[in-house]
């Protein structure tokens, strides 16, 4: 988990300087050198905005207004901070920039010349932009002060044809400057935005941009209010498990900053009347502050976490909640260890959620009056649709508020969760296994071990090739009986013009050789089996390949695309997965349901 006092950019700085982790990628450094960061930026105008406007204000800004608010240093830094390197020679940098935005940068206006010619890919219509460069140091300004889309791209060609140019000192760092190749990708971190120039521009380099740092500068519709702003009782209650599921549990919650440090009382058994939280001992909780500047109603918050350990497995305990006034105790609620010896279980799946938090509600709470039996739900990614926006997170918490208080959720990270950048919220929302690959940030892929199950968490919104060797570790080092893998985006889409290739590349030699049972996966919004595959192709049954299912549950739908693989699609049809590991001869049943609890797909797997 991921606390502001530890891993901010500036830990000493004072709260001032703390909305920039409520806007922007906040486990970044800050830029370090002569020149201003656009972080540090943005989050002084986010400040001096709150300060000189009223609430009316804040909430109608456009592009334009905002412009006009920009003093000279700010529009400076934003205008020249975002990207910068050096060129040794004269170059013309050439901007493609997805035409749905309704405007351009002030910086990319001013500076820069419109050619008239418009390029399209990927069913994108993007405008060109140039402008000539002397040798030297070179900068680019934000993506936008209205967020979304995609992050434009970079060409760079020498202004005089047949010289060499070298490109050097680019920041930020993760960026990459390559030479042009039909079909290369345009960032460095998506792998669905393909280059195919035509003549004039194809001798050129391309700056590969970060995707994720196409809101940095979001200004527009920054300021929000929540509908569930926090108070002195906790709220927001979650389980996870950040360790063994047999003998360990975390749980979460959130309080008004009134509430300075957060308790949790607990016994073995189920709660019964005779439940007093008076009665026992309580474990303090390790409280943080969440800051998220925008949220005008209620911007900052405390998150407490307790983490248990040395738990007897397969038992039931009771629980409840509190703070050091003793005022506060939350209702009595269950949780369950794994069981220690092998015997059945359920679990629940489920893909985005994202869009209509309030019909996803009933969805999961009617999965759960249907079986309450099941021990734990897997989201597959984008459980929000504005990972950085805390009022989407305050629906979700609200509407699952009677379900994962008493049910542990096992998340993976989607797109969505880094809506605005780095998912910072989701990171300090969710205590979870530190047991990923080194080369990535703690806590966004994971493993554990439930019965006779292995369970991987992977993130597919960072390089699927730096996973790769952890996940031939964990799935070769297991001798469970059934492997699953989740992730959002799919090895195989089930929408039209959707494909990931690194995800296949790098992954499905991994789970063929391994053999992974299923792959539960989110991302496109229409509901996709597939056959068992193994290697790309069809094979005759489960036990010889992995089969892969993207299921949605919120409300936002795609068409299905017509795939050889798939063995069963629908599509505007929300879902939940009920998964049964049966010992009896060691079969899976799996089932889908719509909302109302009808069949909507089945199949087992026999071992």
């Amino acid at each position: 988990m991921i606390h502001p006092d530890r891993n901010s950019p500036c830990p000493a700085r004072a709260w001032s300087l703390l909305v920039l982790l409520a806007l922007l990628p906040a486990s970044l450094p800050a830029h370090v050198g002569e020149h201003p960061s656009v972080h540090d930026t943005v989050a002084g105008i986010t400040e001096r905005l709150r300060d000189q406007l009223d609430e009316s204000s804040l909430t109608n800004l456009t592009p334009y207004k905002i412009e006009q608010l920009l003093t000279e240093t700010e529009r400076d830094v934003l205008g020249t901070g975002h990207i910068r390197f050096k060129v040794d020679v004269p170059v013309e940098i050439t901007i493609l920039r997805d035409r749905a935005f309704k405007s351009e940068p002030f910086w990319l206006r001013e500076t820069f010349a419109l050619s008239g010619l418009i390029l399209e890919f990927e069913g994108k219509d993007f405008d060109v932009w140039k402008k000539r460069h002397e040798a030297g140091e070179i900068g680019l300004g934000i993506n936008s002060l209205s967020g979304g889309g995609i992050h434009y791209a970079v060409l760079v060609k020498p202004a005089t044809p047949g010289t060499a140019v070298n490109i050097t000192e680019l920041y930020p760092g993760p960026l990459r400057a390559e030479r042009y190749t039909p079909g290369m990708m345009s960032n460095v971190d998506r792998d669905d935005t393909l280059l195919t120039l035509p003549e004039e521009l194809a001798d050129c380099w391309v700056i590969r941009t970060e995707n994720d740092s196409r809101d940095d500068a979001k200004l527009v519709n920054l300021f929000r209010w929540t509908q569930y702003p926090a108070g002195p009782a906790p709220d927001q209650v979650v389980l996870t498990w950040s360790n063994d599921p047999k003998t360990t549990q975390a749980i979460q919650w959130r309080t008004s900053t009134a509430i300075k440090q957060g308790r949790l009382v607990y016994r073995k058994g189920a709660a019964g009347d005779d439940f007093a939280p008076e009665a026992l001992t309580p474990v303090d909780a390790t409280t943080t502050s969440l800051e998220t500047s925008n949220i005008l109603n209620d911007p900052r918050v405390h998150r407490h976490v307790v983490e248990l350990k040395g738990l007897e497995p397969g038992t039931t305990y009771t629980y409840a909640l509190g703070d050091h006034t003793g005022e506060h105790w939350s209702p009595p609620a269950e949780f369950t260890t794994a069981p220690a010896q092998i015997q059945p279980f359920s679990f629940i799946y489920m893909g985005d959620a994202q869009n209509g938090l309030d019909q996803w509600g009933v969805l999961v709470n009617n999965a759960f009056r249907a079986r309450p039996d099941a021990a734990f739900y897997i989201m597959a990614g984008d459980l929000v649709d504005r990972g950085n926006d805390r009022d989407d997170w305050d629906s979700f918490f609200h509407n699952a508020a009677a379900i994962y208080d008493r049910r542990q959720l096992v998340p993976a990270i989607g797109n969505h969760e880094n809506q605005g950048g780095h998912p910072r919220l989701y990171l300090e929302q969710f205590t979870l296994p530190g047991n990923g690959p080194e080369q990535i940030e703690r806590e966004r892929a994971y493993w554990f071990n439930y019965g006779n199950a292995l369970f991987v968490i992977l993130d597919t919104t960072l390089s699927p090739a730096d996973q790769a060797p952890w996940l031939d570790q964990v799935l070769g080092g297991s001798n469970a009986t059934w492997k699953f893998v989740a992730y959002h985006h799919p090895a195989y889409s089930s929408a039209a013009n959707r494909d990931n290739k690194s995800v296949r590349e790098h992954w499905i030699p991994i789970f063929d050789k391994h053999h992974v049972d299923l792959a539960l996966q989110g991302h496109d919004h229409a509901y996709l089996r597939t056959y068992p595959m193994k290697g790309g192709e069809r094979v005759a049954s489960p036990a010889e390949g992995t089969i892969y299912i993207v299921s949605v549950s919120g409300t936002k739908m795609y068409e299905l695309a017509e795939r050889e693989y798939t063995e069963f699609g629908m599509t505007k049809v929300s879902t939940y997965q009920v998964l049964d590991i049966q010992i009896n001869g060691d079969r899976l049943v799996y089932r889908s349901y719509d909302v109302d609890g009808k069949l909507r797909d089945e199949f087992v797997i026999q071992k």
